[in-house]
């Protein structure tokens, strides 16, 4: 038997079989983490946030769960680019629309995580999102902008979610409906550097980022919580999912110099390609922070007309 083997065991998921670390938060605790072990850990500032999110036992296509899963220390990479509404309609089912900040313009991302101590253990993940119009209502996109803006709640729909473990990938593709598969992905975010690795099926780059992390500025816990609703299709039903972010140390840079993304071969790539992006407008590092991610509701979506 190998050591890899030694290290793990098979969990069910659903009526599926899945791999986690021997002796990891899911082996131990199945969603119903101890608060106070994770508070011992070094690498979490505090679990103060999450003593204020209660979690709950609901049925799921993934079979009975608690939510909301919880990630205790976590950095992310975000950048913000311009894309032609038109390329962006084009890859949106057509009950969304996309957010646009002027006349032609919408709003596409890319994404790297680090997720250090979490509920499913620790996995990396990134993502390729479009930023789109509040589902269940019909105003203004530039109103939709700088309400989402001032609120840091903003809508979102994923086109890739690649992530490094098994049992993200089928909570997250039967779970919750979104693009995940399980691929190599370095995430390695700190002070100095954020530089971050999405392989291919055929162990090539897809997607990569070398970049100057934006000066971090602290916030104390509960200053600054931010928000995402995502839409997926579970069963061929609209279902919308809530993630907060509590962040602890964030920066910012506009209209950013010293950012290198490189494009390769692969899905994450494709798509980004596919929205022909223009420039970037944004890049957001959060070397710590903290997220709480609440599984799918069944949600009304206004039909588009186009």
């Amino acid at each position: 038997m190998s050591s890899i083997e030694m290290d793990t065991v098979k969990v069910d998921l659903g009526g599926r079989a899945v791999t986690v670390p021997k002796g990891g938060l899911y082996d131990r605790y199945r969603m119903n983490t101890d608060l106070e072990e994770v508070a011992r850990d070094p690498r979490v500032s505090s679990v103060d946030f999450f003593r204020q999110l209660p979690k709950i036992k609901v049925e799921s296509p993934i079979g009975p769960t608690l939510t909301p899963n919880f990630y205790y220390s976590v950095s992310t990479a975000r950048l913000t680019m311009l894309a032609p509404s038109r390329a962006i309609r084009t890859r949106l089912p057509g009950e969304l629309a996309p957010l646009e900040i002027a006349p032609g313009l919408g709003l596409v991302s890319v994404i790297f995580f680090r997720y250090d101590v979490c509920d499913i253990d620790f996995y990396t993940e990134a993502a390729i999102g479009i930023a789109v119009r509040p589902a269940r209502h019909g105003k203004l996109g530039f109103v939709d902008l700088v309400a989402g803006l001032k609120n840091e709640h903003l809508d979102s729909y994923v086109l890739s979610l690649p992530v490094s473990s098994e049992i993200a990938q089928v909570r997250g593709h039967d779970g919750y409906g979104f693009p995940k598969w399980v691929t190599e992905i370095d995430v390695d975010i700190n002070h100095t550097r954020t530089n971050s690795r999405v392989a291919n099926d055929a162990g090539g780059v897809d997607l990569s980022l070398l970049a100057t992390t934006p000066k971090q500025t602290a916030h104390r816990s509960g200053e600054r919580v931010s928000s995402l609703t995502s839409y997926t299709t579970i069963n061929g039903a609209w279902h919308s999912t809530l993630s907060q972010t509590h962040v602890l140390n964030a920066g910012t840079i506009r209209a950013p110099r010293d950012v290198a993304l490189h494009l390769g071969e692969g899905r994450m790539a494709d798509d980004l390609r596919s929205l022909r992006p223009i420039r970037t407008i944004q890049f957001d590092v959060m070397t710590e922070g903290q997220v709480a991610l609440h599984m799918p509701v069944p949600t009304s979506v206004q039909s588009r007309h186009k």
